[in-house]
């Protein structure tokens, strides 16, 4: 990198920047965000250990996931992604309503 021009420099650093924040622990979502766990932990009714806990662990309910992004400020949402069909937004899944009676999602593939 010190070899290299500013701008060449720059416009890694910006792409390296870009390619990190596409994927994130959360942890690293609520330091970007610039939140404390205090703060996530008064919003979520919890002690700043509980929060600690939440970002350490690997496998989360969808709705404490959901509770734990709101608490940041955010909205989850799901996607489902398969090779055949463009992405589907998931709904009723991590909502604390269930979705309205009598609306279904089709999932079709495509004709080839």
């Amino acid at each position: 990198m010190k070899g290299l021009r500013v701008e060449r420099r720059k416009k890694i650093e910006v792409r390296a920047a870009q390619l990190i924040a596409e994927e994130m622990t959360l942890q690293e979502l609520r330091k970007a965000r610039k939140i404390t766990q205090v703060r996530v932990a008064k919003e979520l009714g919890i002690t700043q250990n509980g929060v600690s806990r939440i970002e350490k662990r690997s496998d989360l309910l969808l709705s404490t996931l959901r509770r734990t992004i709101e608490a940041m400020g955010g909205n989850l949402s799901l996607v489902a992604q398969f090779p055949d069909q463009k992405p589907v937004v998931l709904s009723g899944i991590a909502a604390d309503d269930p979705p309205p009676k009598g609306r279904r999602t089709t999932l079709t593939r495509d004709a080839g």
